[in-house]
């Protein structure tokens, strides 16, 4: 028998026609940088499968008033709104609404436009709206047919309301998603004004109290006192202990008397002590002030963490749950509960929208009765990880009561720099030595270890590399093979147990080669793990690495000015280089961050049928009111040895446009370059930094105490040379060797990766007719985290 066409096992989005189908999408309550880039995807997704899509300006107010507030949105009326923070469509608070007569209104004002699905952008407070208002519509309904101002066929036409969430909260505060839409943009503004006020404060030896947003969630304040090493951190799901003053003053005089010059104290507005009572920024600068006579100042950040563009984070995750958002209204029947769509890891799923909410409630329920460690766990794992990461870096003591394991763990950076391998080392050198580990520094990759360019690091050695870019402990893409001699020599003068390598490409080929070495070197034999560190992301077992999103946002901002810079000129294409080699992640999701027209990678080879379909594409494009165009492509290298045809460069493509663009559009190139490596890490490099290198340093620690026989640590099974990486949902350590069988080594990349499913929603995004897999889409999923009742007395 033939074996099945894979086609025929595949679901398609093509199946799912939203022909005589309305769509109303509005954002309520708070505004959240993304948002836009969430009504775009909802607007471009459902006019490409065939349905009517609505703005419904001012949120529920706009419902409840009707007239001009619902608009019926065209393609080119989401066009330029990509890069825009806020929120275009409005947004307001509406009492009306909390009433019976005023969902009766905004019942009827649906109706009106035959929308029967409704996609909200907000926080838990509009989605609970939202769920109420799909529970009474069959009674909002009856009311609107007893009344006359609907018939029977109006109230059967309209007998099903389909809700579907997405959350926009810069405060991440809602339970069953790892992060909401927003939650990244603030960060970076939160991270701008740090390292602004970073330089100021060293100059005069001050402490500065930040404070930020978060009146009852401290997500805001724990990762940004993660990604700025802040020196403490006020939330309000963990108070500090009683005798927290004291406390606080004694690491201060601490770090000052290690000739800190900088100090760094967060709080959220909703911090609070354990008994309840508000802690303020100005009473902690009043205690610092007091005790310690050191100079103090206070900032109070406010709403410029809603302000600025969004980023690329932002812009990619607004833009995949708006799409999912449309394929679960697509999907949903008369049975479908009302759905939020949520990011776990690096995957969306569908989540019972009032599961959520309850589980978010829950959680202030837990701190109302001051059973903090339960409220941490409702947030959810990755707001455990990242208090986990922070307290495994703040556990420091004194030298004298640090703990001894009488292991040495080498540190070194391989291939090229990329933003964020400078807070993996802190973090690694501080949990380390934490853990009772001597730590030491390669600098220079294999070339230094080789060289004995050798030393021991201590803590105070990496205060202040968080927000470093590059590597402060040089990099070099050296691979270990023939110096393989030499590196065991050092390993033997240095006593080194195990070895922590951050870094790209180069970093893995070299732990592939130090494992088979193992057989010559019984030096070797000790634990290897590997952080992947590369702009290019093409590292095979994990899904994400450090620095490719500082390389994102820089390539987006790029794109940003870029197209800026033609407003007010004539119609306009730019074809932009990016990096990325024979890897096309940092193009098509750059593409995708950017709102490119087309994207050009080695992974889906292309002909010149295609680049001419291209150019017509776009010329009738910029025959509406669209008047820029945006094209992004790998390094030529790509295609030159790719399958592509070896003359389909950067420069045949800006000609080709050129050419074929005459008197439509003229064309610029711009190629990037270098600027992509450089620059200071976003604040999602940081923190994932810090977070995978902490857990490596664990993994260390267990591995040397399983491995330590008879006086010495020898590890020689395929399990004690690791990779530990970002997969679907989890991170995960996987033997370097078992990766061989997933790796294409001639091109330097995995042989499947994950962000080739995004391509369709750029090509889509960007009006074109293509194939869509959704056969793995979200599929709605439970709450596993609901906090079990109390037991009836």
């Amino acid at each position: 028998m033939a074996a099945p066409n894979r086609q025929d096992t595949k679901k398609f989005f093509e199946n799912l026609s939203g022909a005589g189908k309305s769509i109303g999408v509005l954002t309520s309550g708070g505004d959240a940088q993304g948002m836009n880039g969430a009504v775009r995807a909802v607007v471009r997704m459902g006019i490409y499968v065939g349905a009517k899509v609505y703005f419904i300006h001012e949120g529920y107010q706009g419902m409840v008033d009707g007239g001009q507030n619902i608009e019926e949105a065209t393609w080119e009326s989401v066009s330029s709104m990509l890069q825009v923070g806020g929120t275009v469509i409005g947004s307001a608070r509406c009492k009306e609404f909390r009433t019976l007569e005023g969902r009766v209104r905004a019942a009827l004002n649906l109706v009106q436009h035959g929308i029967t699905n409704l996609c909200v952008i907000g926080g838990d407070g509009s989605l609970t709206g939202a769920n109420l208002f799909r529970e009474e519509w069959s009674s909002l309904l009856e009311t609107l047919r007893t009344t006359g101002q609907i018939d029977d066929e109006a109230v059967q036409r309209n007998s099903v309301l389909h809700i579907v969430g997405m959350v926009g909260s810069i405060d991440n505060d809602f339970c069953g998603t790892d992060m909401t839409i927003g939650t990244d943009s603030a960060l970076h503004r939160i991270i701008e004004v740090v390292d602004a006020i970073g330089t100021t404060a060293q100059s005069h030896q001050r402490t500065f109290v930040l404070e930020v947003m978060g009146r009852h969630c401290g997500y805001l304040a724990l990762v940004s006192a993660l990604a700025c090493g802040a020196d403490w951190v006020f939330f309000p799901e963990m108070p500090p202990e009683d005798d927290w003053e004291e406390e606080l003053c004694y690491k201060l005089s601490g770090n000052r008397a290690d000739k800190k010059r900088l100090n760094i104290i967060i709080v959220a507005e909703g911090a609070i002590d354990r008994s309840n009572k508000p802690i303020s920024a100005d009473y902690i600068k009043d205690l610092v002030v007091r005790r310690l006579g050191f100079d103090t100042r206070v900032t109070i950040l406010g709403h410029v963490q809603r302000g600025g563009t969004p980023s690329a984070f932002d812009r990619i995750l607004a833009s995949r749950m708006g799409v999912e958002a449309v394929l679960a209204l697509l999907e949903a029947s008369a049975t479908t509960p009302a759905c939020v769509v949520s990011l776990v890891g690096n995957q969306s799923v569908r989540l019972p929208l009032m599961e959520c909410v309850q589980m978010t409630q829950e959680v202030q329920k837990a701190m109302d009765e001051k059973k903090f460690d339960e409220a941490v766990r409702l947030r959810g794992r990755s707001f455990e990880n990242n208090l986990h990461t922070y307290r495994l870096l703040c556990s420091r003591k004194s030298d004298k009561d640090l703990p001894s394991s009488g292991f040495n763990v080498a540190v070194l950076n391989v291939g090229a720099p990329a933003a964020g391998m400078n807070a993996a080392v802190r973090s690694a050198v501080r949990v380390g030595i934490a853990e009772g580990h001597k730590m030491f520094a390669v600098n220079d990759g294999f070339e230094g270890f080789a060289k004995g360019q050798i030393k021991e690091i201590k803590w105070g050695d990496v205060g202040g590399w968080t927000g470093q870019g590059g590597s402060l402990l040089g990099t070099k893409r050296t691979l270990p093979a023939k110096h393989a001699e030499k590196i065991a020599e050092q390993i033997r003068i240095h006593n080194i147990n195990a070895m922590l390598v951050i870094g790209g490409f180069e970093a893995y080929l070299g732990l592939l080669e130090l494992s088979r070495a193992r057989e010559q070197f019984s030096e070797f034999c000790v634990p290897m793990v590997m952080v992947p560190a590369t702009v290019s992301n093409n590292i095979p077992g994990s899904d994400l690495s450090i620095g490719a999103d500082t390389a994102l946002n820089a390539i987006t901002e790029t794109c940003d000015r870029i197209k800026q810079s033609a407003s007010g000129t004539k119609r306009r294409v730019f074809i932009i280089e990016t990096m990325g080699g024979y890897c096309g992640y940092l193009a098509n999701v750059g593409g995708l961050a950017a709102g490119a027209d087309a994207v050009y990678i080695y992974e889906e080879p292309f002909d010149i049928r295609e680049l001419q379909a291209n150019v017509e594409h776009l010329t009738e494009k910029m025959k509406t009111s669209i008047q820029r165009g945006l094209v992004l492509r790998p390094p030529e290298t790509a295609e030159r040895k790719g399958n592509s045809n070896e003359n389909f460069t950067t420069d045949f493509i800006y000609q080709l446009y050129s050419e074929e663009g005459k008197g439509v559009f003229d064309c610029r190139k711009n190629v990037l370059g270098h600027m992509q490596q450089g620059g200071a890490p976003s604040p999602f490099d940081r923190n994932f930094g810090t977070k995978v290198a902490a857990k490596a340093m664990q993994w260390i620690t267990t591995t040397l105490k399983e491995t330590y026989k008879e006086g010495r640590v020898f590890a020689n099974t395929d399990d004690s040379a690791c990779l530990l990486g970002m997969r679907r949902r989890a991170m995960v350590f996987r033997p370097v060797a078992e990766l061989r069988e997933e790796t294409d080594f001639v091109h330097r990349i995995p042989k499947e990766q994950w962000w080739l499913k995004l391509r369709p929603l750029m090509k889509i995004l960007a009006k074109y007719r293509t194939s869509f897999d959704v056969s793995d889409s979200a599929q709605l999923e439970h709450v596993t985290h609901v906090r079990p009742k109390e037991a009836a007395i």
